[in-house]
């Protein structure tokens, strides 16, 4: 499999953010290397097993390879440029939250700038999009989604985009129903004491995947009025 590139949010390295999420699903955004998980909170390895490989993130734009024509540098350039022109974004406190079969961080309540941003890189990233192959466009499950879900997908590469966006910084796999409250109560403990703090993104991030490895930071782009 080529290289892949995905725009993401990623916490401020050394904030309390990153730590938590970091020891949750026991890996490094910058180094893709593993991270011990927190103690007292039960065996994390196999419930964020296919988490881990993402990283602790929020996805602005979904994983990309490149379209035919275009190169590393051009996209790099792109971000940089969008990143440069965008405000920064109050998003305010998070919480833990079910959505589906798995947990994840969300804001409490999503201002309307955020789901401006999102839209925003979906739309000035896509030119650097190669087409789906059968296979990744069958991984995202076509089958069930609505026809507006499968409309997004074929356009964009991804369905979860634009009215259907939801900013979230995944915990962990699908869990059986017989465990998520569970989880959701040892997640939501934990992050209460790590002394959360309310969101602000100033910066967003471009990743690297090569294969089936996990995904490492390439540039981290802050916001204009972010660079001081």
């Amino acid at each position: 499999m080529s290289r892949r590139y995905a725009l993401y949010w990623l916490p401020a390295p050394d904030s309390r953010l990153e730590a938590f999420g970091r020891s949750v699903l026991g890996t490094d955004n910058v180094t893709g290397l593993p991270v011990p998980h927190p103690e007292g909170l039960g065996d994390l390895a196999p419930v964020t097993a296919g988490a881990r490989v993402y990283g602790f993130h929020a996805t602005l734009k979904a994983p990309l390879r490149l379209a035919p024509g275009t190169g590393e540098a051009d996209l790099v350039a792109a971000a940089r440029a969008l990143a440069a022109a965008h405000p920064p974004v109050s998003v305010g406190p998070l919480r833990v939250a079910a959505l589906g079969p798995f947990l994840a961080l969300v804001p409490e309540t999503p201002p309307p700038e955020l789901g401006l941003l999102a839209a925003e890189c979906v739309a000035a990233l896509d030119p650097f999009r190669a087409p789906l192959t059968e296979a990744e466009r069958a991984k995202r499950r076509p089958e069930r989604l609505d026809p507006r879900g499968r409309a997004l997908l074929d356009r964009w590469g991804y369905p979860y985009v634009f009215e259907a966006f939801r900013f979230h910084m995944t915990l962990t796999d699908a869990l059986p129903e017989a465990e998520r409250d569970l989880w959701h109560r040892r997640l939501s403990e934990a992050y209460a004491a790590a002394g959360p703090e309310p969101l602000r993104i100033d910066a967003v991030s471009l990743l690297t995947q090569d294969g089936s490895g996990p995904f490492r930071l390439l540039a981290r782009l802050p916001f204009g009025e972010a660079r001081g």
